[in-house]
């Protein structure tokens, strides 16, 4: 989604309180809201040994011991206003940077209002090739791995 699109759906609902659904339907905690906006520059070398350069928006969120901490669409309008001189560009992607378990970035598939609040959906980021014209293709199966199926358990300290 682009920022313009967010602000759009921003201020058709500015009363409204802010709600963000993980990839896996889980919804992260009511009282979540987003501690930082940010504008995020990537300049890199893809394996075909092409610079590229990518920009994006990204909205930090936060989980605290204030349960009754309500973030609503219209004071986060106002903050992404605030942040347009860092932001620079109205054509960014953004994207939700969230810890669940470890601090993970994921896209905003949708914007909706449901049930009296703004619905945040989440959907997933994955790596790629860029240059796939230089390099092999991934082994059948490969594309199907689904990390979010992975159960991470703590592994015993080594000394």
């Amino acid at each position: 989604m682009k920022l313009t699109d967010l602000k759009t759906a921003l201020s058709a609902h500015p009363e409204l309180n802010l709600r963000f659904l993980l990839p896996n339907g889980v919804a992260v905690p009511e009282h979540a809201h987003v501690t930082e906006v940010a504008r995020i520059d990537k300049r890199f070398v893809d394996c075909g040994g092409k610079l590229r350069s990518d920009a994006l928006c990204r909205l930090q969120t936060w989980v605290a011991d204030d349960l009754h901490h309500r973030l609503v669409a219209g004071k986060l309008l106002g903050i992404l206003y605030k942040a347009a001189s860092i932001l620079q560009s109205e054509d960014l992607e953004v994207d939700i940077e969230h810890e669940a378990g470890w601090i993970s970035q994921f896209p905003i598939e949708s914007v909706a209002a449901v049930n009296g609040e703004l619905v945040f959906r989440l959907g997933v980021r994955h790596t790629a090739c860029l240059a796939e014209d230089q390099c092999l293709r991934p082994p059948p199966g490969l594309k199907d791995f689904k990390l979010s199926a992975l159960e991470f358990k703590p592994t015993a300290k080594r000394s």
